[in-house]
Order: structure tokens, then sequence, then C-alpha cells
């Protein structure tokens, strides 16, 4: 018998249950930097060592964090259904927490790629990147992070991946963040959505379950409404 194919789109709230700071919470990292001066082409452009040097705290910051509850709780899925992840997060929690399909929308912080050819990507050895570090061509690494004013590569790939659901979660994001939010209107019509949120907003869609819930206790309470406790039992149908 087939898999159910269950897609689960994580954001913010999911890894800052494991240490890491939010953008858009009170205390979260805009409060320190300005998006002008570190997330965009332009502020490369301006100052890459600026922008190194704060990407290289983010790293340090993942290398410590360790997978939280709701990342185990995602990747013990893959136990009952076929399981994509799709995440707006940067790090690497969901794979280090077992989840073996994760898709990153916004890119990945332990990646840099050649400020050259945006195809030419390699492994960042250690949590800096440093200024003078060069790719195969001869162009400076710089962090392979999608940047406000970029273009999201990766959303079509995303979108196919959604369309083929029977299931959807959505964990740790408020659907505010666009183009990534627009996604969940790339699932089937009768494709029923669980969303985890501790505020979750008045969406009007009778599909969308929601649980007013951080991530880590919501997985917790939506793995026990499906039946999935303990490791020898099937997902309750609904």
């Amino acid at each position: 018998m087939m898999k159910e194919r269950l897609v689960v789109f994580s954001g913010a709230g999911v890894s800052a249950e494991s240490g890491l700071r939010t953008f858009r919470d009170s205390d979260g990292l805009w409060e320190s930097y300005r998006i002008e001066d570190v997330a965009t082409p332009e502020a490369w452009a301006k100052d890459p060592q600026h922008v190194l040097r704060f990407y290289d705290q983010r790293r340090t910051q993942v290398l410590q964090a360790k997978p939280n509850a709701a990342h185990r709780a995602i990747a013990a899925l893959e136990e009952f259904f076929e399981v994509d992840v799709i995440t707006q997060n940067i790090d690497d929690l969901h794979e280090r927490a077992g989840s073996t399909r994760v898709l990153h929308l916004h890119g990945e912080i332990s990646l840099a790629r050649s400020s050259m050819d945006p195809t030419l990507i390699v492994p960042v050895n250690g949590p800096s990147l440093r200024f003078g570090q060069q790719c195969p061509l001869g162009s400076q690494l710089r962090p392979h992070i999608v940047w406000f004013g970029e273009e999201v590569p990766m959303l079509s790939t995303a979108a196919d991946i959604m369309a083929q659901a029977h299931r959807c979660i959505v964990v740790g994001t408020s659907l505010q963040v666009y183009p990534a939010a627009g996604l969940i209107h790339a699932l089937p019509p009768d494709c029923p959505i669980t969303l985890i949120d501790p505020a979750p907003k008045a969406l009007s869609s009778a599909r969308i379950t929601p649980i007013a819930l951080k991530a880590t206790e919501g997985m917790e309470l939506l793995l026990q409404e499906w039946g999935m406790v303990s490791g020898n039992r099937s997902p309750t149908a609904g």
C-alpha cells in the first residue's frame, strides 16, 4: 500500500525553539541590523565584509543549536507518510533531526555560492566565510541565501511538490512572508491543512484546522491526534 504524500511547510517558529532568533519578533535580528545593510544585493555590493560578518554570526548560532522536539516529530512522520519538508529556514536542523527530503526556499547558511554564477554552490567549512575566499571561477563567495529583492529560485519546484500533497502541515510560520506564503494555494483543493501557530490568523477555509500552540507542543498534539504516539501504529483517517 502506497503511503500518502505529506508536505510540511515550516518557518522560523520551528527553529526559534532551538534558540535561533527570528527576524520578526521583538527581540529579533532586525532589532540589531537594518535589512538594507545585511540582506540585499545592494548591501553586498556596498560592504561585503559587513554582510559576511552578519552571516558568520548566524552560522555560528546554527552550528551551536540542536534540533528540538518539533524537528524530531516532523522527521518521525516519515514512518507513516511520504514526507517532503519545504522550509523557509536557512538552518539544517530538519536534516539533523532525520528528515530526508528538505527543500530550502531561502537558501542554506551552511553553503556558499559564486557571486558570478549562482548555480556554483560549495559547502562552508566551519563558521566563517572569509572575505577573499573565491569560487573556482575566481569571484568572491557569498552566502547561499536568497536576499530581499532577489528571486526565489526554488519556488516553482516547491509549488510542484505542494500540488502532489494529500495532507499539509504548516508549522512555525504565520503565512505573512511572500512569495513563500502563497505556496499553500498550489495545494490540491481537497488537501486538508493543519496550521500550527501560537496565534493563527483567521483564514477563510474550511479545510484549515488551526492548532494554537507553538511548534513543539503543536506537533506533539497532532501526532497524538493522528495516532502516532507509539512507533507501531498507523495514523488515523481524517
